[in-house]
């Protein structure tokens, strides 16, 4: 993201939070809650899984007009956990399952991974 929105990397957390926010840009977790032992997603107990309150973030924030997953675990949670919760006004945001950044996910160079994100820029450009 830093490098699709020209940000500083090297700003801590929370300001680069800000900066994505000044962007427009909303980073929410699909789970709000789960048992995962280690640190890779394959490894989430599915029955664990407490989503997070998306009916409240687009309530909130009306003019979200797509998602993007990073990566196929948050795409596959949001579609079975998330999705069939929605109101139907919701139903019509736009989703895209993007190549996860994590370094597990070796299967892409970075450079074609930074190509596949750049909707994301392509997508705050159009509005």
């Amino acid at each position: 993201m830093a490098e699709l929105l020209d940000l500083d990397s090297g700003l801590e957390y929370e300001q680069r939070l800000a900066r994505l926010r000044e962007n427009h840009v909303a980073l929410w977790d699909v789970a709000y809650q789960c048992i995962r032992p280690g640190s890779m997603d394959h490894a989430i107990k599915l029955e664990s899984v407490v989503a997070n309150d998306f009916v409240s973030l687009f309530n909130a924030h009306r003019h979200i007009c797509a998602i993007f997953f990073n990566g196929r675990k948050a795409e596959e949670l949001f579609r079975k956990l998330v999705q069939p919760e929605l109101p139907e006004k919701y139903q019509h945001i736009k989703q895209h399952l993007l190549p996860s950044t994590s370094p597990a996910h070796a299967g892409l160079s970075r450079t074609q991974k930074l190509e596949a994100w750049k909707i994301v820029s392509q997508t705050l450009e159009n509005g």
